[in-house]
C-alpha cells in the first residue's frame, strides 16, 4: 500500500499554505519517487482606505448632498455665462445644461423653470460679489479708500463675462414688472444705499467735497463705473486704473488714483467661476 506522509500543520498554516504530494510507485510497491511541492499563499490585509485591486488609496465617495451642490454650482455658472451673453429671453435651458456637463433633466431636478434658474443665478452672483469685492472694500480705513477699492475691485471682477449678469439683465428688464427685474432693482438699491452712506461719511470727515445729494452722486458713481468697465472690456490692467479715475472724478477728488492697486492688478481675466459671480452692479 502506498502511504502518504504529510507534516502536521496548525490551522493558520493549513489556511495559508497549499500542499501537493507527488508520489510514484512500482508494481511491487516500492516507492520510486516521493516529494512535496509547496504552494505558499500570502494574505495581505488592506486597510479600508486602500483599494484591494490596486493597493492605492481610495478616494472617498462623495455624498448625495456634495454631488447635488457640485451640479448646482456648475449649472449656475453655465446659466450666468449664458445670461451675460444672450440675455434672459434668448437663454436656452438645454444649452445651459449641456455646457455644464449635465442633462436637461438634471437641470429641472434643481430648478423648476427658467425664472427660478435666473433668480438663483442673481442670488449666487450677488453673494459672490459681496464676498470678493464689497466686503473687502468695507475693510478700508476711510470712505474714499473704500469707494476707490470698490471701483477697482468691480473692474477686476468684471473681466469675467459671467460678472456682467446684472448689467445685462438690468437693461433687458428695464421698465418691466418681472420677478427677475424686481430682484435686480432690490440688489441695486441696497448697493446704492451703501455707497451713499460712504459718500456722506467722506463729506463729514472732509475727504469728499460737498456737492449734489449723496444718492445722486452714488447713482453717478455706478453709472461711470459700469460705463468704464464696459468700454474697457479686455483692456486689463487699464480698466482698473481708469475705472478708479472715473469714479474719483464723480466724487470730486483733487488727487485721482495714478496706479492700479498691487493686490488686484495681477489677477487675470477668465470665465472660471467655481462658486464666483457678480452681483454688485
Amino acid at each position: 500500500m502506498l502511504r502518504r506522509t504529510q507534516p502536521r500543520r496548525s490551522a493558520p498554516e493549513q489556511a495559508d499554505a497549499g500542499v501537493r504530494i507527488m508520489v510514484g510507485a512500482s508494481s511491487t510497491g516500492n516507492v520510486l519517487l516521493a516529494g512535496f511541492v509547496y504552494y505558499t499563499y500570502m494574505r495581505v490585509r488592506t486597510p479600508p482606505s486602500m483599494s484591494r485591486s490596486t493597493g492605492l488609496p481610495r478616494h472617498p465617495r462623495s455624498t448625495q448632498a456634495e454631488r447635488r451642490a457640485r451640479s448646482r454650482a456648475a449649472l449656475l455658472e453655465s446659466a450666468a455665462r449664458g445670461l451675460s451673453r444672450y440675455g434672459y429671453g434668448n437663454l436656452v435651458l438645454e444649452q445651459v445644461a449641456r455646457e455644464a456637463g449635465y442633462t436637461r433633466g438634471a437641470l429641472y431636478h434643481q430648478f423648476k423653470d427658467k425664472e427660478d434658474l435666473a433668480l438663483a443665478v442673481l442670488d449666487w452672483v450677488n453673494e459672490t460679489w459681496w464676498r470678493e469685492v464689497g466686503r473687502p472694500a468695507e475693510q478700508e480705513p476711510n470712505p474714499v479708500a473704500a469707494l476707490l477699492a470698490l471701483a477697482r475691485g468691480h473692474a477686476v471682477f468684471c473681466r469675467r463675462d459671467v460678472a456682467r449678469v446684472m448689467m445685462a439683465l438690468r437693461v433687458e428688464f428695464s421698465g418691466q414688472d418681472h420677478p427677475v427685474g424686481r430682484e435686480i432693482k432690490r440688489a441695486s438699491q441696497t448697493l446704492m444705499k451703501r455707497c451713499a452712506r460712504l459718500i456722506e461719511a467722506g463729506r463729514n470727515d472732509g475727504s469728499i467735497p460737498p456737492g449734489p445729494p449723496a444718492k445722486a452722486v452714488a447713482l453717478a458713481f455706478w453709472g461711470a463705473l459700469e460705463g468704464a468697465v464696459i468700454a474697457l472690456a479686455g483692456q486689463a490692467p487699464h480698466d482698473e486704473l481708469l475705472a478708479a479715475r472715473a469714479v474719483a472724478g464723480v466724487l470730486g477728488l483733487d488727487n485721482p488714483p495714478v496706479l492700479p492697486s498691487p493686490e488686484l492688478a495681477p489677477r487675470a481675466s477668465g470665465d472660471d467661476l467655481h462658486g464666483r459671480g457678480d452681483g454688485g452692479d
